[in-house]
């Protein structure tokens, strides 16, 4: 992986696990995701409108068809991450997520769309993805204790995996302008949640009142960040774009240890040397 795509994801990943402590303070629930999502749309669409000006890209049905696509996958994948939150550490549900989500996405990049990487990209992708698991460990009573937000951690690894072949395809394969397809995306997503938020009124308030920095920070950072790894994606394949991005467990890890007063730092200071190995691995491939 050259240098500039390495740089645009390792950016994303800091603006990841930052909007990620946000959501966790927020607590999550379908009016935190709409009103996120809203803003998102909101403090876009000029950027978007200006850009289609005055690049003119080519924007058509198919991209379109793909982008509604995506926003149905990320919806899937706010929902179980801000559920997991609830359930569990930020310390916990972002690396199970974050983990199994580029082993996956590795796997159905070679499977569904023939990508090739090599024996160094294979060896950096599985210890970025065992010192995932190792971050994630503990006693079994521990792990049983926490069986919901492993369960919602797994699960939103499998929606990361699949928007992430499939966002790649889309902006990789079929050519559509990254900034465009997020916001044809954003925009789909809100949507579909604005008539169960609208139906809580109350909670919309509290929201408001109570984590409204968390809203504004989510809605600018979160589309930030994936707008940089859609530009990464156009300059390197998936699966490499797709493992580099886990660096930002690091980030969280620190954010969650220090923020939320998350412990078992002897343990994740292993697992961050053997996870930076294998980023160093993925990024000389």
């Amino acid at each position: 992986m050259s240098v500039l795509p390495l740089g645009l994801v390792l950016a994303s990943a800091m603006l990841h696990a930052t909007w990620n402590l946000l959501a966790k303070r927020a607590r999550g629930g379908v009016v935190f995701l709409w009103a996120f999502s809203l803003g998102t749309v909101l403090l876009y669409t000029p950027v978007a409108l200006l850009y289609f000006i005055l690049e003119a890209p080519a924007f058509t049905t198919t991209h379109l068809g793909l982008a509604l696509g995506s926003g149905v996958l990320h919806l899937g994948y706010f929902s179980c991450l801000q559920r997991g939150y609830r359930a569990g550490d930020l310390s916990l549900v972002y690396p199970l997520a974050r983990g199994s989500g580029p082993a996956l996405a590795t796997a159905l990049a070679i499977l569904l769309l023939g990508e090739r990487p090599g024996t160094q990209a294979l060896v950096g992708t599985a210890l970025v993805v065992a010192s995932v698991f190792v971050l994630s460990s503990g006693t079994r009573s521990a792990v049983l204790a926490r069986r919901a937000a492993i369960g919602y951690g797994l699960l939103t690894g499998l929606f990361i995996a699949s928007y992430t072949v499939w966002d790649g395809f889309a902006v990789g394969r079929a050519g559509a302008s990254p900034l465009l397809y997020l916001m044809a995306g954003e925009v789909a997503r809100t949507l579909l949640v604005t008539p169960l938020a609208l139906r809580r009124p109350d909670d919309l308030r509290e929201l408001w009142r109570d984590h409204r920095l968390e809203v504004v920070g989510v809605a600018v950072l979160a589309p930030g960040a994936y707008l940089l790894v859609l530009t990464a994606l156009q300059l390197a394949p998936i699966s490499l774009v797709a493992p580099v991005r886990e660096i930002g467990i690091l980030f969280a890890t620190v954010l969650g240890t220090r923020a939320l007063a998350e412990g078992e730092g002897r343990k994740r200071a292993f697992a961050a040397v053997a996870m930076v190995t294998g980023v160093v691995l993925l990024a000389l491939a």
